[in-house]
């Protein structure tokens, strides 16, 4: 400390009476000396975390719980993110509301009944409590793997399962505030453009996949702009891609006030009909 070079007073005097704010400055950084130290070094900056989101793709998924083709999804699709790693070049984003729909003093009606609300609030719960995608994606993938295996009615079984607390949850739930959260999902599910004809509704980087949802993977390494192409992306050839995307249609559950054409409806019963088989 004896090494360090002083400044005179009347050098001193003239510089903060032009510029007060300096004194203020001055004060800290002489008397806490770390203080500059910690805010470089402690702190992660938000440009480097906005360098790091660069290249992300967007992918959106619109979803009910009890529809089958929303819970196969997740469970048989949707995880092939997390085990191939493909997961940090994409920002995904869950809306649990679905074909829901608002009727008065804001009451909701889901498409498959009062358990389907529950699940849908539980979830929209879960993504408000834990923010973190691993947690709150972990206990959304157990709630429909059991959903998927026609066992929804044990997703309290999850909490054991993973090792979490189910109070906040519950907290979220009983007070009101997970009615508000799948509010806020409503206005956004029924804001979307063009409007989601059905569910899943799955959106790379704001365009639907319509049927062709379950190749999403395809969709995420064409719409990729990072420096580095992400394995999971370098191990499809484009021949690869190009065939997947050819006339594919997934099941979905329609909206009950979609209008559909008859081809449409034909269409649909076959797919169905062909999934069964």
């Amino acid at each position: 400390m004896g090494s360090r070079r002083r400044v005179s007073s009347p050098v001193l005097s003239l510089l903060f009476s032009h510029h007060p704010s300096l004194l203020l400055l001055w004060l800290i950084t002489a008397t806490c000396p770390t203080v500059a130290a910690l805010s470089s070094s402690n702190f992660p900056s938000v440009s480097a975390g906005a360098s790091e989101d660069r290249g992300k793709v967007a992918l959106d998924l619109y979803y009910e719980t009890l529809c089958p083709y929303c819970s196969n999804f997740i469970v048989n699709y949707l995880d092939k993110l997390f085990d191939s790693g493909l997961i940090s070049a994409v920002d995904l984003n869950l809306i649990p509301y679905g074909n829901a729909k608002i009727g008065s003093n804001a009451t909701i009606t889901c498409q498959h009944g009062p358990m389907e609300c529950l699940l849908n609030t539980i979830e929209a719960c879960a993504i408000s409590v834990w923010p973190d995608l691993n947690k709150h994606f972990s206990f959304i993938y157990c709630v429909e793997t059991l959903v998927y295996e026609h066992k929804y009615a044990e997703w309290e079984t999850c909490y054991d399962k993973l090792g979490l607390d189910a109070t906040p949850i519950t907290e979220c739930y009983t007070s009101g505030y997970g009615e508000e959260l799948e509010l806020q999902y409503a206005a956004e599910t029924n804001t979307l453009q063009p409007p989601h004809e059905y569910v899943p509704w799955v959106v790379v980087d704001g365009q639907p996949l319509y049927e062709d949802y379950e190749n999403f993977i395809s969709y995420i390494c064409e719409a990729y702009k990072g420096a580095t192409l992400p394995n999971a992306c370098s191990a499809l050839s484009l021949n690869t891609i190009q065939k997947k995307k050819r006339n594919t249609r997934a099941p979905v559950c329609y909206r009950e006030d979609a209008t559909k054409s008859f081809s449409s409806r034909i269409r649909s019963a076959i797919t169905s009909w062909l999934d069964r088989s």
